[in-house]
């Protein structure tokens, strides 16, 4: 087996997740372009382990453990984001900057602090 052809699809797969991950905005898109990085990451591992034929199948080993660990990541990225989306009512990215809601906060005289309703008219623009 040629180790060029898993090769060059692993590198093209890894480059459409490193895209998605820097180009989008929405925050699912953004999980399933690493899912995509890890798939590459997979891949190679594989091939590798095949080519270097290892008696011992680490590579294949390691990608049971990048498995379970992307599925995990998974289950826990899409419960925050879905949290996320009840609390905020969007799953942009952009948005989702500031994850601190800012309280408003009164100045001794009981009159609002003018910066603090400034940032908080300028995250929910």
């Amino acid at each position: 087996m040629h180790l060029a052809y898993p090769a060059v699809l692993a590198a093209l797969l890894f480059c459409t997740g490193l895209y998605g991950v820097l180009a989008r905005r929405n925050a699912i898109l953004v999980l399933m372009s690493v899912e995509l990085m890890l798939n590459a990451v997979n891949l190679n591992l594989v091939a590798f382990d095949v080519w270097l034929r290892d008696a011992l199948h680490a590579g294949q080993a390691l990608t049971l453990f990048t498995i379970a660990i992307a599925a995990a990541e998974i289950g826990i990225g899409l419960s925050i984001v879905l949290m996320v989306y009840r609390n905020r009512g969007t799953s942009d990215v952009d948005r989702l900057r500031d994850t601190v809601e800012s309280a408003e906060t009164a100045e001794p005289d009981g009159a609002p602090d003018a910066t603090a309703a400034a940032q908080k008219a300028e995250a929910t623009a």
